[in-house]
């Protein structure tokens, strides 16, 4: 697993990267489970104002009671773009541009042969990998170099630079989320943009590819100790670098 890193930088701080403080707001979709909960929680532990959004709303109600009044969380379909829209307004109405999104929702194929997936299941690969990861950026970037900056951080893979058989269009959505990254990142001139390669995780998708294999690996909240400070460390100086988290 990995992911894409963009650094969105309009006359902003550049080489500074960003600090533990709770001036810092961090916005990170598919919150409610994973990687994505882990991440939440961590930041929220390290003083930064957490707002989020993941299609469960029951377990989002749960975890923001958890988190505390300060953060919020919306329930939000990322492959649906009125509700990125309404998700991304209440936000910035709320707390402002982020100074960090992460674009970790994702979804990934039972393991099988491509030919054997039916149309939809593809589709719903596709809308919500791809598509929502733009929809988000559309959303929050105009805002975010208005501020004058911040860092999109966009999930890929292991998976979206090498291939394995079985997850044909998940593979082939991380292999567009590099791509798209490093053609966002020339439109803003082209200020950060990297590679970062979390390592493979236990997460509960992780378990529907790897099956009990998965338990072999280093859990979320284990991996986020470690992830989260160094996500919020990033700087100019990793322009271009393959850049692996500490796990």
């Amino acid at each position: 697993m990995g992911t894409t890193l963009l650094w969105v930088d309009k006359g902003g701080a550049a080489g500074k990267g960003l600090r533990m403080s709770a001036s810092k707001i961090v916005c990170v979709t598919g919150c409610s489970r994973g990687l994505g909960r882990a991440m939440v929680e961590e930041f929220a532990r390290l003083g930064w104002t957490v707002t989020g959004c993941a299609r469960r709303g029951e377990v989002l109600a749960e975890l923001g009671a958890k988190l505390g009044a300060a953060h919020w969380l919306g329930r939000c379909d990322v492959a649906v773009e009125a509700e990125v829209a309404a998700f991304a307004s209440e936000v910035l109405k709320r707390h402002g541009p982020p100074d960090l999104l992460i674009n970790n929702a994702a979804i990934i194929n039972p393991n099988q042969p491509l030919w054997e997936m039916s149309a939809e299941d593809i589709s719903s690969i596709l809308d919500v990998n791809i598509k929502g990861t733009i929809a988000m950026m559309r959303h929050f970037m105009p805002a975010m170099l208005e501020k004058g900056g911040g860092v999109v951080v966009n999930f890929s893979s292991g998976w979206g630079r090498s291939t394995s058989p079985e997850v044909a269009p998940y593979c082939a959505t991380k292999w567009a989320i590099e791509g798209l990254s490093r053609a966002t990142a020339q439109e803003t001139d082209g200020k950060v943009v990297g590679a970062m390669n979390p390592g493979i995780i236990d997460t509960e998708m992780l378990r529907s590819t790897f099956g009990g294999g998965a338990g072999h690996y280093p859990d979320a909240q284990k991996w986020a100790k470690k992830a989260v400070p160094f996500l919020a460390g990033l700087s100019l100086k990793d322009n271009g670098r393959e850049l692996t988290a500490p796990s």
